[in-house]
């Protein structure tokens, strides 16, 4: 079941980067690190009230840096579109205004937007962090959406109390234990990629679809299909398959669009072009699939359109590869969505990954394997002096598939020990496409 997104809205410098990095900091166990990522987090997951959900932070969806300089119009125009991504990705939006400035015509130029929703609205009146300027937080019902909550995300006042109104009006959707063999999959990647042109292709060769059904609360439709005997579902993602004007801002802004398709997913199709090479935006839609722990290929379209020489391809794959070496265990495509060349491959990669989520390893074999590493590489320990065993393994879930190992202090594992595991396990049994989850537990030594 895919995660509700909460987007935090509202003009700049009142505070929204400031609140997002307090909700994913105070979550570490929850937000992961990973070594190699350099992107900059823009959404992350946190809990509250028992309830977890995806917050982001519009504030980075520019991917540029904001000129404090700008007119007020513009910023107002900026704030707007961004009120407008949120109202149509987003499960709930939180408002933040500036409670030292009190209302401005930016503000009042969102909030007529916001009150055109459906969408649950929290009115979040920061930099209230004394008594005055919470009191003062009553201007803010001019806006007329709702009670205003005056907050500190600086001090940590009050945002317990925006967070209870977040987890209240988020929707509700019960657990689906009905047994479901589709692999899920989506094509996600920038804007002009080549998305729309890649999905008529695979619809437009032989291929027995079954239906088009309803996607999530949006007006997205996915398209069920059958290939090789295999149900799939392909998710509709940002402009998929609609024709004509695209909303003002909204194309811009798209990676609400592609984290809400990512979540759905079991395999995500990472589109890249081959004309522009790897950019900062291809690796951000990279990291999301990797926090969301999904199956990815990376396909790089427009391969028709290159000059090729002898060095060409070799050169071209060490670049992508250095570019997301972070998951590194994703097969690289270059086709054509516009010639067809290879695109008739992607659907064989696509099951092959979905058939690698679900593989199950035994764990005497798993034991045996760990033998065999910890002989020719004996675990250190993080602690002068201390000795660290690593005990047995197991592999306790799929989709993706998680390692168990068990050690007398598994604060000791030093990180990079669990990547060489990582190694030896897909030296021997791939996984690829999928990542792999290597966590460490400690066991009382017997007596």
């Amino acid at each position: 079941m895919a995660q509700s997104i909460v987007a935090i809205v509202g003009r700049p410098n009142v505070g929204k980067s400031t609140f997002f990095n307090r909700l994913i900091g105070e979550r570490r166990a929850i937000i992961e690190d990973v070594p190699g990522t350099t992107r900059d987090r823009l959404y992350g997951t946190t809990e509250w009230n028992g309830i977890e959900f995806t917050v982001v932070d519009t504030a980075g969806l520019l991917f540029e840096e904001e000129d404090p300089a700008l007119p007020l119009a513009e910023i107002a125009r900026r704030t707007r579109e961004q009120a407008e991504l949120a109202i149509n990705e987003a499960d709930a939006i939180i408002f933040m205004v500036d409670g030292r400035e009190g209302v401005t015509a930016a503000d009042s130029e969102v909030a007529e937007v916001l009150r055109r929703t459906s969408k649950p609205v929290i009115l979040a009146v920061n930099k209230a962090d004394s008594q005055e300027r919470a009191l003062n937080a009553v201007e803010f019902y001019e806006l007329s959406l709702g009670d205003p909550i005056p907050m500190s995300a600086y001090h940590s006042l009050g945002t317990g109390d925006v967070l209870d109104r977040v987890t209240e009006v988020l929707p509700y959707t019960p657990p689906d234990d009905t047994p479901d063999d589709r692999v899920r999959v989506t094509i996600v990647g920038r804007p002009n990629v080549g998305k729309s042109s890649l999905l008529n292709r695979i619809l437009g060769q032989e291929r027995s679809v079954v239906s088009s059904v309803p996607g999530t609360t949006r007006d997205s439709i996915d398209t069920d299909l059958v290939y090789k005997g295999q149900r799939i579902t392909l998710i509709d993602t940002a402009g998929i398959r609609r024709s004509g004007r695209v909303e003002r801002g909204i194309e811009k802004y798209s990676v609400l669009r592609a984290l809400r398709a990512i979540e759905r997913c079991d395999v995500a199709l990472l589109l890249i072009d081959a004309t522009e090479g790897v950019t900062a935006q291809d690796t951000h839609v990279a990291g999301m699939i990797l926090e969301a722990k999904k199956g990815v290929a990376i396909l790089v379209n427009k391969w028709d359109t290159i000059e090729k020489d002898n060095d060409t391809f070799n050169a071209y794959i060490d670049r992508v590869k250095e570019a997301f070496k972070f998951m590194d265990y994703a097969p690289i495509v270059f086709i054509s969505a516009l010639t067809g060349q290879r695109v008739n491959r992607i659907l064989d990669f696509v099951l092959e990954i979905a058939d690698e989520r679900r593989k199950r390893i035994p764990t005497s074999e798993l034991n045996e394997l760990l033998r065999a590493a910890v002989r020719d590489q004996p675990p250190m320990a993080m602690k002068k002096g201390a000795h660290l065993r690593i005990y047995y393994t197991t592999q306790p879930q799929i989709e993706p598939p998680v390692f168990l190992f068990f050690a007398n202090d598994a604060e000791m594992v030093h990180w990079s020990y669990g990547r060489y595991l990582e190694n030896r396990i897909r030296e021997r049994y791939n996984f690829g496409g999928t990542p792999i989850i290597i966590v460490f537990r400690s066991r009382e030594e017997k007596k």
